[in-house]
């Protein structure tokens, strides 16, 4: 099960950095998490600041 960013993402850039796979980038107004290419392994959750990322 892929992992979603929520509104509460302020674009730190935080989840991007840590993920092992590249499966984060940076969009329009947030950042957003490509789910077929997410491994599910939440080092994304851990590493967000302000807890905006979630499992679907």
């Amino acid at each position: 099960m892929a992992y979603k960013i929520s509104d509460a993402c302020i674009s730190c850039g935080t989840c991007a950095e840590g993920c092992p796979v590249g499966a984060i980038s940076e969009g329009d107004t947030q950042y957003v998490i490509d789910a077929d290419s997410c491994i599910s392994c939440g080092t994304c959750a851990g590493n967000c600041p302000m807890g905006a990322i979630s499992e679907e």
